[in-house]
């Protein structure tokens, strides 16, 4: 399975995760008050909540600090209570615990969005929209953030959550701030309601008229509806008014970037001031585009510009060579990366360049030879082991291969980087029990290590028939991270397996609201096929396809219908 693949994978955010992350869950916009000392009651329910928490019976959990909250007459404890609850999506719980929080003291923005939550679970949209305008009014931005993770976390589905912003809307209720305008934009766009995203575009040009990511947003609209012509019309335009603004000319690379126009992204990149960070996209864009031609003359841009380069250009001329199989080139610049944090990463990559060579020996000696070195830190000697055992891997030598991994743990015993790219070996080989085997070790030493609890259950889910077990591996990873993409596809398709197929929906749909992602796309496909909705389903393997047309996922279930 790729290193990408969301089963064994680290977990990570996205910028539009950023954007509108569903934070009433479990992120406070202050650190709740320390709590009291317990009575031996209220402890005896506290560590039975933690215990269920522990183990991913979330409904538990929920009970045991409510009970735990009223014992010790603690707001900390009802508000704990009431994200638990609200995360088990135990409505009944929810509503009395965040009763008590409020009876208990309880204020400020989380409080609103927890009722916001709750009332939207019920179907109470006048209360949500109430809750909402407190958040939306709130001074400052922590307000409407709020109230953009609602939308996008707390609903049932993206119809429900377009109603309610457009009521806003209405309403006038968004502030006349152009970074909020451009969030919620970004919000519809991601609810797939381009009626929705055309008005706020609208709204946004009225109110905010000359500023150019106005014109951002209308591209990414235009993208969004396959109109893709007009969308660069519109980019060049706003390339030619960027000027020397650095952050608008990233802003309008990612916008072509998304369009998969590369040569376009690393032009709008190469008009604007130049530093090692614009290099080194610009590069990237180019290897993406695969055009050696334009990635050869800005090398040559480079080294004319470097006369004596520091370690960080000496380390990106190396890498723009490697891309290009100057391989005894990149080798000579990153052997001339003097001391610091870039002569290990040049170290490592001098392994790569000798292996493409198919000077092996050289390469594996150099790597033996940073593995040994006490005076390199730990975390790059550990790298030298990761290195050689994906080196070993390309040579086939799956012997080789594991025999590095196991050096690697015998000088970093239970290291869980180490286990986790084993574990990645043995998945990719189809050997599910050696795989868990090694997440478990991971979880033993860090039983809150949330990228290995997600792998793990997502691992049962889709390669056994374990998923009760599976589902309370997910739900420990959701409690520590419930905002996370991965761990939400992962908890659709646990829900998939266990035949909960409308709930598989509405957490899938929310997945790829936060991230487009080509398993997240296939997933929610494969559900909608299953349902009997297969012109949707088509829909979404189709936009899988052009994210990754090699996703593992994405084949397994094209197969599986016969499509």
């Amino acid at each position: 399975m790729p290193v990408a693949s969301r089963t064994l994978r680290p977990i990570c955010a996205s910028l539009l995760v950023a954007a509108i992350a569903f934070t009433p869950l479990l992120a406070a916009e202050k650190a709740p008050a320390p709590t009291p000392d317990p009575t031996s009651a209220s402890l005896e329910a506290l560590l039975a909540g933690e215990f269920a928490l522990q183990s991913g019976r979330l409904d538990e959990a929920a009970q045991a600090y409510l009970d735990a909250a009223r014992e010790a007459d603690d707001v900390a404890l009802a508000e704990r209570a009431t994200r638990i609850a609200l995360l088990a999506k135990d409505d009944k719980r929810a509503a009395q615990a965040l009763d008590l929080w409020r009876k208990q003291g309880g204020e400020g923005l989380s409080l609103s969005a927890a009722e916001a939550v709750l009332a939207i679970r019920r179907g109470n949209e006048r209360a949500a929209r109430k809750h909402l305008t407190d958040l939306l009014q709130s001074p400052g931005d922590a307000g409407w953030r709020q109230a953009l993770g609602v939308l996008s976390g707390g609903a049932r589905d993206p119809k429900q959550a377009a109603r309610l912003l457009e009521k806003l809307i209405d309403a006038d209720r968004i502030p006349n701030k152009l970074q909020a305008w451009l969030a919620f934009g970004g919000l519809a766009q991601g609810l797939e309601q381009p009626a929705l995203v055309e008005r706020i575009v609208g709204e946004v040009v009225e109110r905010f008229p000359g500023e150019a990511r106005v014109g951002l947003l209308r591209a990414s609209q235009l993208r969004e509806a396959g109109k893709t012509e007009e969308a660069r019309n519109l980019l060049a335009t706003l390339a030619n008014q960027a000027g020397d603004d650095v952050e608008l000319r990233r802003a309008i690379a990612d916008e072509y970037h998304r369009l998969g126009d590369y040569p376009a992204a690393e032009d709008v990149l190469a008009r604007g001031p130049q530093d090692d960070q614009t290099y080194a996209l610009r590069a990237a864009l180019l290897a993406q585009a695969e055009d050696k031609s334009a990635l050869a003359r800005l090398y040559e841009e480079l080294r004319a510009k470097s006369s004596d380069p520091d370690p960080q250009r000496r380390l990106l001329l190396g890498q723009i060579a490697e891309f290009l199989d100057r391989f005894d080139e990149a080798l000579a610049w990153y052997r001339g990366v003097p001391g610091g944090g870039q002569r290990l990463s040049a170290r490592l990559r001098a392994a790569n360049v000798l292996h493409e060579l198919d000077r092996d020996e050289e390469a594996y000696r150099s790597l033996r030879e940073l593995q040994a070195d006490a005076s390199v830190d730990d975390e790059a000697r550990r790298d030298a082991y990761l290195l050689e055992a994906s080196l070993r891997s390309k040579d086939k030598d799956a012997t080789g291969e594991m025999d590095a991994y196991a050096r690697g743990l015998a000088a970093f015993p239970d290291d869980p980087e180490v286990l986790y790219a084993r574990a990645l070996s043995w998945e990719r080989r189809d050997d599910v029990p050696r795989a868990e085997a090694d997440l478990r070790k991971i979880l033993v030493a860090e039983p809150d290590n949330v990228a290995a609890l997600n792998a793990l259950g997502y691992t049962l889910a889709d390669r056994t028939t374990r998923y009760q077990e599976a589902l309370q591996l997910i739900e420990r990873a959701r409690t520590a991270e419930p905002d996370n993409a991965a761990i939400i596809d992962s908890y659709g398709w646990v829900l998939y397996r266990l035949g909960r197929k409308e709930e598989a929906l509405v957490e899938l749909r929310r997945a790829l609201t936060l991230q487009k992602d080509a398993e997240i796309a296939a997933h929610l496909g494969e559900v909608l096929w299953d349902l009997g909705r297969k012109d949707e389903a088509r829909k979404y393997f189709e936009q899988a396809r052009k994210i990754d047309p090699d996703n593992r996922s994405l084949k397994r279930a094209l197969e599986k219908i016969g499509e």
